[in-house]
């Protein structure tokens, strides 16, 4: 008779909540009619919030819980140091699974959005795993402290290159973005080519940056 596996765990409030993420994400996704939509069911225009732009933060919190649970049994395990294949493996494929569902059914890839939802999990998976590995609670704290304020440097001090679509918002002060929306915008010529560092949608450093890498 073969030994019987003892069934793993589970931290049965990060399946509540994943549950419910995921009812909230389907909700946000289907309300039924995009014309009659109740405000807290859509994203903030660009400044503040509503309770949809907390479902894919909650994802990302329900994944780096899950790394701390996954691979703190597995770095206890013979086979712990061979765990950085089966991560890269695991974006690879998650990653792979947002270009197909991107381009699924009809398969256009001159429209491909390589920067979709589930890429995007994919790729901070990798990087939150890995650092998982190879430091402690102090260097990720040091870690996280270190982008947020060089996030904030960049966007507050270094001047963005006048591009196509810059140039169009200089001319008449309005930008049309990504999902339709016609928002006003003033960006500051501070020499030829250049605006200042700015927060407005669209025209701030890294909405040229994904421009440029994410045409």
């Amino acid at each position: 008779m073969s030994p019987v596996k003892p069934v793993p765990n589970r931290l049965i409030s990060l399946d509540a909540l994943r549950g419910f993420t995921i009812i909230g994400m389907i909700i946000v996704n289907s309300p039924g009619s995009w014309g009659a939509v109740y405000a807290p069911l859509l994203h903030a225009p660009w400044h503040g919030g509503t309770p949809t732009d907390l479902v894919f933060p909650f994802f990302l919190f329900i994944m780096g819980v899950s790394i701390t649970l996954a691979l703190g049994r597995r770095l206890e395990a013979p086979a712990g140091q061979h765990l950085h294949r089966k991560i890269l493996f695991r974006a690879l494929k998650i990653f792979a699974i947002g270009i197909l569902l991107n381009l699924w059914p009809s398969f256009d890839f001159s429209e491909i959005r390589v920067a979709g939802v589930l890429q995007r999990i994919a790729i901070v998976y990798a990087a939150c795993a890995i650092l998982f590995l190879h430091t402690n609670w102090k260097q990720q704290a040091g870690v996280l402290l270190g982008i947020l304020l060089g996030y904030w440097a960049v966007m507050t001090f270094i001047p963005v290159p006048v591009d196509a679509v810059i140039a169009g918002a200089l001319q008449d002060g309005t930008l049309l973005r990504s999902h339709g929306t016609l928002v006003e915008v003033h960006p500051r010529l501070i020499s030829d080519g250049w605006i200042a560092a700015n927060y407005q949608p669209g025209i701030n450093f890294a909405a040229w940056l994904d421009r440029q890498l994410l045409p």
